[in-house]
């Protein structure tokens, strides 16, 4: 078997290979070197100044329908119910026969009534006749005074007579009147409660039979409330609109729960005279007309009704505004395109613009749009906004 030869490697030889390696591996670290990356240009936002605007602050409250009058439909005779005149649910008119009792019983009592009258009259007539044939023998001293008091005694006992049995003649003629129910208001009926042949309890009691309901439609309240603060501000604001005398018709509108905006005018005709003391609200009342029979009853509505007197405020996108835990702030750009933080107080939305009551001056340049991208201080690329980007008052 062959040996390979070994070279004796001196000092010099080893640092001749080290320094090869080394100018091996800094010529493949300079080749394989990245060049720095450039900054990142400035982010993109866009800016609007605030809008200058006069608005009103609005309230909403949820309410309900009610009628400005409700019947309901009782006999005051009783009998058996022999005739319906009327459609469930239809629209009838003050006057309208409704039901019918049957009249044959309240005939025979109006009949016997006035036999009764006929009597007493005649009662009446024999007796005055008799008073005077008295008188003239009381002149002559015929009778005694005793038996001319008799006669008197007699015609006034037959002219109560008659005066009793007048009454009992007009009461007859009134139930037989009762027989027929009319309707005494104008609205829409519901539907009937007892089908004829069925006995109806009549009468002043508690006991009488139901036999229909009628509500009016048109035109309609609606009720609804609101608390001790806004009496308060109104009262200052409108202090006619709380004034029970004045009778005040403060303008509202109202949206029903698939309207899309406050489309229903009307105009407030009454406020309570107390404070419900078990909730704190005051109870106020609007009235609408309601000619397309759109409202109903007992339907709920929105009511927005003004709640401040006119002033000037700044509006801007409500997207514009931040949260930091229970305060807003917006975004301003300066004059060397630096972003500030400007802590705001906003107020109620008006035609898509939120109103700020505090925190922004008018030359303000508020990011609308970017606001993600932007932070305290950092430099900004601002454009202005144009109008698609920002809402605009709707007319």
């Amino acid at each position: 078997m062959m040996k390979t030869p070994s070279f004796p490697v001196t000092v010099a030889g080893r640092l001749t290979i080290l320094g090869l390696g080394l100018a091996i591996l800094s010529a493949c670290s300079d080749t394989g070197k990245a060049p720095a990356p450039a900054a990142p240009p400035p982010p993109a936002v866009t800016v609007a100044k605030p809008q200058i605007r006069q608005v009103v602050d609005e309230d909403e409250y949820v309410g309900r329908f009610v009628a400005q009058n409700a019947v309901e439909i009782r006999a005051r005779v009783s009998g058996y119910l022999e005739q319906v005149h009327f459609k469930d649910g239809a629209y009838i008119k003050q006057g309208d026969l409704l039901f019918s009792i049957d009249p044959r019983p309240f005939r025979n009592t109006l009949d016997q009534a006035r036999a009764n009258l006929e009597q007493a009259r005649s009662n009446a007539v024999f007796a005055e006749s008799d008073f005077g044939r008295a008188q003239l023998l009381a002149r002559e001293k015929t009778i005694t005074d005793q038996a001319l008091d008799q006669r008197a005694q007699s015609l006034r006992n037959a002219l109560a007579a008659v005066a009793a049995n007048e009454a009992l003649v007009r009461q007859a003629e009134l139930d037989l009147q009762f027989t027929e129910l009319r309707a005494p208001i104008d609205g829409r009926i519901g539907d009937r409660r007892v089908s004829p042949g069925n006995l109806v309890t009549g009468g002043t009691t508690g006991n009488t039979t139901l036999l229909a309901s009628i509500v009016s439609l048109d035109p309609i309240r609606f009720e609804f409330t609101f608390d001790e603060a806004a009496f308060l501000r109104y009262k200052r604001i409108r202090p006619q609109a709380t004034d029970a005398t004045a009778q005040p018709t403060v303008a509202v509108q109202l949206k029903l729960i698939d309207d899309k905006s406050f489309s229903h005018q009307g105009a407030i005709d009454f406020i309570d005279n107390v404070i419900d003391r078990s909730s704190g609200t005051m109870r106020g009342r609007a009235i609408f007309d309601n000619k397309r029979d759109l409202f109903t009853p007992g339907m709920f509505g929105r009511l927005k009704v003004s709640g401040s007197l006119p002033y000037q405020a700044f509006l801007i996108p409500d997207a514009a505004i931040g949260t930091e835990q229970i305060r807003k702030f917006v975004y301003v750009v300066g004059a060397d395109d630096v972003v500030t933080m400007k802590y705001v107080v906003p107020g109620p939305m008006s035609d898509g613009l939120r109103v700020i009551k505090e925190g922004l001056a008018a030359e303000d340049r508020v990011v609308v749009n970017g606001l993600m991208r932007v932070r305290q201080g950092a430099k900004v690329t601002p454009s202005e906004a144009t109008s698609a980007q920002t809402p605009t008052p709707s007319r």
